[in-house]
């Protein structure tokens, strides 16, 4: 019958240390991620920009945008070695863009940022 040794991490132990460590990076992370937003220029002096080999497609921009200023379109993929029928990119409508800067923030890939007008 095997016995775990006295000196060995319980498995309780291991998942209370597992749980500690994830909430000290989530805390990190987020501590990061509130930096970088506050270094975010934005207003009615800028625009959103989208670095087009960046963008994965994925529609989180024009849900939090408010202002109706980001469309979807499609593309032809890039790669020869892939056989993709759709590829979507974002687009920023110039004149409808407010500067809000949700997109920037609500952009997985970093693809969205701010430049100005």
């Amino acid at each position: 019958m095997w016995r775990p040794r006295p000196n060995m991490t319980s498995r309780k132990e291991l998942e209370a240390r597992r749980l500690g460590e994830a909430a000290r990076i989530r805390l990190a992370l987020n501590s990061m991620r509130t930096e970088a937003r506050e270094k975010v220029k934005g207003g009615p002096g800028t625009i959103a920009f989208v670095k087009e080999e960046l963008c994965i497609g994925c529609d989180q921009c024009t849900i939090v945008c408010d202002d109706d200023a980001i469309e979807i379109y499609d593309t032809p993929l890039a790669s020869p070695i892939l056989d993709i029928d759709v590829n979507r990119k974002a687009k920023i409508l110039r004149d409808p863009c407010t500067g809000c800067r949700l997109c920037v923030l609500a952009c997985p890939t970093d693809a969205i940022i701010m430049i100005d007008r």
